[in-house]
């Protein structure tokens, strides 16, 4: 435990010396990657479908605000949909709107979760996102894990209505709006999934609030369990066809990494509580201190020493007669 202690205070360390180079390849990353992603789903417009146009776009990401990749996503999305069918590139344009227009009111700071959303759903752990949120967020970073989720459930419709939108390019346009939106809104699996997310996030976050020992760890064992049984109750009551066994295994892995993120971000000692009571003219207070659990990473110092070759004295003496001649 020792050694982990110091490797984190190493990592601290260095974060907080390099951050002015790490926080761009942070962001450069993340746009890479979200923009490859939207690229590899849906990919119909060819001249944004390069590996050139993501390197600019991402390198540009590197220096701008993180809600930036937001916006820069939300673009890329629409011109593939735009190449696809022009009433869906409408549809998703509203919906961007009216999530956007509850993002930004409601969690503006939570844009690497929207953007983490998509490619954790990917990894098969898309679990760990509501539970991690609960234990570093708000409640109200339940706005930014559900617009996350939709997002990656619109991409997912719009690939698989790939064929469908293409044959009804003779029809109505109504008929082919109507088809757009009653496929949005019957998606039983993102409605089921979003709430699931919120009430596992609003769960882990009330539970790691609580005065107790180990609350943390309550909470991610308790928001694991949480989140596999309503998405196994969702499966019963609306058919959403998940995978049990995805589920299970996937949402363990998720909380092994919410243990990390834990040992990274609330490490303290129990063994070590104070309860302390003071009072005021006012109020009586009472307060449980738990100290963190921190190591002063050893620092090495490096000396130098030189050493003087020191003459034979047979050659002292031979150097003496010299100076006499």
């Amino acid at each position: 435990m020792t050694s982990l202690l110091v490797a984190k205070q190493y990592l601290r360390k260095f974060y907080g010396k390099y951050e002015i180079f790490l926080v761009p390849l942070w962001k450069f990353l993340i746009a890479f990657i979200s923009l490859m992603l939207i690229n590899s789903r849906m990919g119909y417009m060819e001249r944004i479908n390069k590996m050139t146009a993501v390197l600019v776009i991402a390198l540009m990401c590197s220096f701008m605000p993180m809600n930036f990749i937001i916006i820069v996503a939300a673009a890329f999305i629409l011109l593939h949909v735009y190449a696809l069918s022009l009433e869906c590139a409408v549809v998703v344009l509203a919906v961007f709107l009216l999530m956007f227009l509850v993002y930004f009111r409601f969690s503006p700071k939570d844009t690497f979760v929207v953007v983490l959303m998509p490619i954790c759903f990917l990894l098969k752990i898309p679990y760990v996102i509501p539970i991690a949120m609960g234990l570093l967020g708000t409640p109200a970073s339940a706005v930014s894990v559900a617009c996350g989720t939709a997002v990656y459930y619109l991409l997912a419709y719009v690939n698989e209505s790939t064929a469908t939108l293409i044959s009804m390019e003779g029809e109505e346009i109504t008929a082919r709006f109507r088809f757009i939106i009653d496929g949005i809104l019957a998606n039983r699996t993102m409605v089921v999934t979003i709430a699931a997310f919120a009430i596992t996030l609003i769960f882990v976050y009330l539970i790691r609030r609580l005065s107790v020992d180990h609350s943390w760890t309550i909470a991610i064992i308790a928001g694991a369990l949480v989140n596999i049984m309503l998405l196994l109750v969702g499966d019963l009551m609306f058919d959403t066809n998940v995978a049990v066994g995805g589920v299970i295994i996937g949402t363990v892995v998720s909380a092994l990494i919410a243990a990390v993120i834990q040992f990274f971000a609330f490490h303290v000692d129990y063994s070590r509580t104070e309860k302390v009571q003071f009072e005021d003219d006012e109020y009586y207070y009472y307060v449980k201190a738990v100290p963190k659990v921190t190591v002063a990473a050893p620092e090495r110092k490096v000396k130098k020493i030189n050493q003087q070759k020191k003459a034979h004295p047979s050659q002292r003496g031979a150097e003496g007669k010299r100076t006499n001649k």
